[in-house]
């Protein structure tokens, strides 16, 4: 019976509840089983807080059974990556000097889903401060990935993306400053969204004006992404990004038969000089036809320009220096020397140049605005090739059908740094499986505060793709 109950979507799991046909205690406890369970197998959780999910399990339990008023996600398990403020759980940022900090208070978008009766089972593993592509650290060693034990689960969000997959729970809270969900999301054949900037409201951005920042939903199926957008979007003071966001039904606007009717889509595989996989090139042509096969009106666009990298490092490195170097100095040794060895290599820019940049960061704007004259939607592969092999580093080379690159933010991920710089709402949905029998992802992208259009676009993808099958983790 639990591992049924795990198998539902939170769509599925609310009706449920709400018809009384399965209580949030049954719910908890088959999720901490699971977690339990897997955890040895993919270390995918730093804190786990089971008496007090099962506390609220049973009060939520004896709400329903009063008949008192109950949120959209009464009763649901859900998941925090460890970079996520909440409030008497420890959050970690899956740093060492931190493993016994207790936040006073949740962070606005996990506030939000409380309200809304979900219940929190864990926090999920995240390398130090959310800093690279791959769910490592100090802390609590390597993160793995549901498909194959032996290849990274990508990251930062790796736990919530493992976790996701495995099972554990359908809604999980991720983050994404260059990629963090999306990243993960393809590696472990799961849905990740970042939202247009401002929809969810960051309350622990540190600069919120100058944000490129996304505190996000993990899902496996796209109806349940808008199950939490439903929850966490809405404007609040603390982010002024979110003043004036127009609201959306995400809730009750699912994909139509005719959703991407006529729609016009814009698409390119990699930007110039960027390698893309033989096997992901073949799954991205196949969802090409398939979007084509739904109405929608495909056609090329010239990916130059749009080789972001060098522009995002200096904003995003930068910004860490300025917040961590004090931290390393401090202690240097609890860091991992790739956390230190990044932090130090921001060192080389120049006040200069991080302007130069935040000008360059306009100009993407402009230019992704511009393709949307002539588009409704923008799709490209979300990753160059499938999942790494565990234990790479952010420093290491990348292998592409054979062939070694440096550099494996650009050659790896070449398409989610470019929409944290725009604010562009993009979405990570699986595609298929590579020859090596790992998920690949598809991007898409809309208009700034298109998010329900974008949703409802991946939704149809969804319904009209055979769906993955188990991973083997849980086969």
């Amino acid at each position: 019976m639990s591992d049924s109950l795990c198998e539902l979507s939170a769509v599925e799991a609310a009706h449920l509840v709400r018809a009384r046909k399965v209580s949030p205690v049954e719910l908890v406890r088959a999720s901490l089983e699971r977690a339990e369970r897997l955890q040895p197998v993919l270390n995918c959780f730093i804190t786990l807080c089971a008496e007090q999910a099962l506390a609220e399990a049973r009060l939520a339990e004896a709400a329903l059974m009063r008949g008192d008023p109950t949120g959209l996600l009464h009763g649901l398990p859900y998941t925090v990556k460890d970079l996520v403020n909440t409030a008497g759980v420890r959050t970690t940022f899956g740093a060492v000097p931190f493993s016994a900090n207790v936040p006073a208070e949740d962070a606005v978008a996990v506030a939000r889903l409380r309200e809304q009766g979900a219940i929190l089972i864990g926090k999920t593993t995240t390398p130090e401060f959310g800093s690279k592509s791959m769910t490592d650290s100090p802390l609590f060693g390597q993160t793995r990935n549901a498909w194959n034990r032996d290849r990274t689960c990508g990251g930062s969000s790796g736990g919530a993306a493992a976790a996701t997959a495995a099972g554990i729970t359908a809604l999980a809270v991720a983050s994404d400053g260059g990629g963090s969900t999306r990243i993960p999301a393809a590696c472990n054949g799961v849905v990740g969204f970042k939202q247009s900037l401002g929809a969810i409201p960051h309350s622990q951005a540190l600069d919120a004006i100058g944000n490129q920042t996304y505190v996000t939903p993990t899902t496996r199926t796209v109806a349940d992404t808008r199950l939490m957008m439903a929850a966490m979007a809405g404007p609040h003071d603390c982010d002024p990004w979110s003043l004036g966001v127009p609201r959306a039904d995400y809730a009750g606007a699912p994909a139509g038969a005719d959703t991407l009717r006529g729609k016009r889509i814009r698409y390119c595989v990699a930007p110039p000089g960027r390698p893309v996989a033989a096997d992901v090139r073949r799954a991205f042509e196949a969802a090409l036809a398939r979007l084509a096969s739904l109405g929608a009106e495909v056609e090329a666009f010239d990916g130059a320009g749009f080789d972001v990298e060098p522009i995002w490092r200096v904003i995003n490195h930068t910004v860490w220096r300025t917040r961590f170097l004090p931290l390393i100095e401090r202690e240097p040794d609890v860091y991992s020397p790739t956390f230190r060895r990044q932090i130090a290599s921001a060192a080389e820019f120049s006040a200069q140049q991080y302007q130069e940049a935040m000008f360059a960061r306009t100009a993407l704007y402009r230019n992704v605005q511009a393709l949307f004259d002539e588009a409704d939607l923008l799709a490209m592969p979300t990753m160059s090739r499938t999942a790494l092999p565990l234990g790479t580093d952010i420093f290491d080379t990348i292998d592409i059908d054979g062939r070694s690159y440096g550099d494996i933010r650009a050659h790896w991920y070449p398409w989610t740094m470019l929409f944290n710089l725009t604010g562009h709402p993009a979405i990570s949905v699986p595609c298929g499986l590579g020859d090596d029998g790992m998920p690949v992802g598809l991007q898409l992208v809309a208009r700034c505060h298109g998010d329900l259009q974008l949703l409802q676009a991946a939704e149809a993808f969804e319904q009209a793709s055979a769906p993955l099958a188990p991973p083997p983790v849980i086969a």
